[in-house]
């Protein structure tokens, strides 16, 4: 189980995913060394992988939730062939091992049936879906992720990771050809250095670099951070479906977006307008969420719960084992 030191480790990367090991280091108070070492052992052991990846928004992509019934032995080839697929992410089987919850990235303007259908093998095993558009994330810009009880920094410490970090800016670059290599690298570790990113692109450092930096301040391209919650003593991962009252949707969304229970906030079309990714330590833990600061919102006019029973992908990350691993090509 990661100690003190790797919680700061994790929230350090969470704040800012390619900061130095030497920056981190400075900021936790401890050696650029032992840094780098425990954030090896954590990728090592697949709890936790940095990431880089097209920003889905800013190439004209949509994003869709959706919930599939199965027929029960179908469930978990269903899953684990839709957990492979590129396009599809945070893929999981819930309620009790009857439904299949995954995003799906698409093109703008695909129907929401075929966006579904491409990805589906063996569509006569599913009994019922629903396909929802995800119209608005909410949350801190600059947030990257879940950090949940692993919000071990200071404010002032966060300040100090962040203070460099590019913030976006101006119109999207559109990737070409060429970039293919760097963005694969970045799926894989998204703290390659320059020096290993121009071997797989074959550029030098410095054209590295400025690529970087430009797609970085486009938005173009994004970090973030897979990580296995159960490997650091948080158990219990639901998916709440919320009808709210549509002038509160705002206001409810961003108050979700704020609580450290909350890994992902998100409007939705469909009957449930509003979804949020609950992540706690165990049951009880859960219930005084549910009867505590969710049950103090005003304007939830009701909810259903799914609980994770299996969690199968990340937004990039499969999950082989109880370990977070890079996808196999092909």
């Amino acid at each position: 189980m990661p100690d003190d030191l790797d919680r700061k480790i994790i929230h350090g990367l969470y704040s800012a995913p390619r900061v130095s090991f030497r920056r981190l280091g400075e900021v936790v108070g401890v050696s650029e060394q032992t840094v780098a070492r425990r954030y090896n052992a954590l990728r090592r052991g697949g709890i936790l992988r940095v990431i880089g990846q097209r920003s889905p928004s800013a190439h004209g992509q949509a994003e869709w939730v959706a919930r599939l019934r199965c027929r029960p032995e179908a469930v978990g080839p269903v899953a684990d062939s839709l957990a492979r697929r590129p396009e599809v992410g945070y893929a999981s089987i819930a309620s009790g091992g009857s439904e299949i919850i995954c995003t799906i990235r698409s093109a703008a303007g695909t129907g929401r049936d075929d966006v579904l259908l491409r990805q589906l093998p063996r569509a006569a095993s599913v009994l019922d879906m629903s396909v929802d558009l995800l119209l608005h994330a909410f949350g801190a810009p600059d947030a990257v992720g879940w950090a949940g009880g692993e919000r071990s920094l200071t404010d002032e410490q966060v300040r100090l990771l962040t203070a460099e970090r590019p913030v976006a800016a101006g119109p999207p670059l559109a990737p070409a050809d060429e970039d293919l290599p760097l963005f694969e690298a970045l799926a894989e570790d998204g703290r390659a250095s320059h020096t290993r990113l121009a071997e797989v692109t074959g550029w030098s450092t410095p054209r590295v670099a400025r690529r970087l930096e430009a797609l970085e301040a486009s938005g173009s391209l994004a970090y973030g951070i897979d990580i296995l919650p159960e490997r650091l003593g948080y158990e219990l991962n639901a998916v709440l479906w919320l009808q709210v009252d549509l002038p509160g949707l705002d206001r409810i969304g961003e108050e979700l977006g704020r609580h450290e229970e909350c890994a992902f906030v998100a409007a939705t079309s469909g009957r449930h307008n509003l979804m949020a990714v609950v992540i706690c330590r165990d049951t009880p833990d859960f219930y005084r969420y549910l009867s505590g600061r969710l049950a103090r919102i005003e304007g939830i006019r009701g909810y259903e719960i799914s609980i994770r029973v299996r969690r199968l992908k990340q937004s990039v990350s499969l999950i082989h084992h109880g370990r977070l691993i890079h996808p196999p090509l092909g």
